[in-house]
């Protein structure tokens, strides 16, 4: 299980959403005796530096380097007021999703954690958010959470699937992930207009069945495995109604897209983040299954 997540990036913007991931990313490192690193990005400011004489262009490098200086001690701050230690303190200047995904493969993360901050209004349909960004570049797995009350924990997991090959993915990470909480799972179908006949879901449903229930006993806990139909206008509504109707408290799903109208419209994955108030664990399609 150590070999699942060895290394986690939280990544920050210093906004409420941006340190509430930091509680989500320490809570996956515990479980998984994963290091955590954080990241802080500020502004580009290499075109004022250009057209800056050498004196002020001096002065800019200078007050930079206190501008980062001070978002390092910040990082070390906020973790230390909330107990947790961190491996790896990073402050980069530049694009904030550029520098994310370039940092998460320096430090060899195995997961990237951002608050979900951004997604609203038009950036719910539109490529534009930060989050999404990463969320559509990024080579590893992104925890992409919102500010929750309450403690934090993960006890009950919902992986969504349409019983592509690609659901696999999501299948295994999903037995891995509820092995290390000892968290229950839960696997939907969401039934649309014109989904599968439900003679057939059952069906597929069995035979996914079996082979996660033999994964399963090789998790630390004893993983328990359920299986759901809900009816919905679309995926995207029916799982986030399904998922926080019966308190589930993390979904897991992939960021691939089937459909050429869905890379304008946004995939389901990104509509389920945009409207709910869970975190999602969203795998990207190279992500292949160990």
């Amino acid at each position: 299980m150590s070999e699942f997540l060895k290394h986690i990036l939280w990544a920050t913007d210093f906004s409420d959403e941006g340190q509430e991931a930091l509680l989500y990313a320490d809570y996956f490192a515990k479980g998984f005796k994963s290091r955590l690193s954080a990241l802080h990005v500020v502004s580009d400011f290499s075109s004022a530096l250009y057209e800056s004489s050498p004196a002020v262009g001096a002065e800019l490098i200078s007050k930079i380097e206190l501008v980062k200086n001070n978002a390092a001690s910040k990082l070390e701050s906020i973790a230390k007021g909330k107990g947790i230690s961190l491996d790896k303190v990073i402050v980069k200047e530049g694009s904030a999703s550029k520098k994310i995904i370039e940092t998460a493969s320096e430090v060899k993360a195995d997961l990237i954690v951002v608050g979900r901050k951004g997604l609203s209004g038009l950036e719910k349909l539109f490529i534009g958010s930060v989050a999404n960004q990463v969320l559509r570049s990024s080579p590893v797995p992104v925890l992409v959470t919102k500010k929750k009350r309450g403690e934090i924990g993960i006890k009950k997991i919902l992986v969504p699937t349409d019983f592509s090959k690609q659901e696999e993915v999501e299948q295994d990470l999903g037995i891995r992930l509820s092995g290390g909480f000892c968290a229950s799972m839960t696997l939907l179908y969401v039934l649309e207009l014109f989904g599968h006949d439900l003679r057939l879901v059952d069906e597929l449903f069995k035979d996914v069945l079996a082979r996660l229930k033999k994964k399963s006993r090789r998790e630390t806990c004893d993983v328990q495995i359920d299986e759901d139909v809900y009816r919905a206008h679309n995926a995207s509504a029916g799982i986030v109604d399904y998922a926080e109707t019966h308190q589930f408290d993390l979904i897991v799903m992939s960021t691939y897209i089937h459909k050429l109208e869905r890379f304008f419209l946004g995939s389901t994955t990104e509509k389920v983040i945009s409207y709910t108030n869970l975190p999602v664990f969203a795998i990207p399609p190279s992500r292949q299954a160990d």
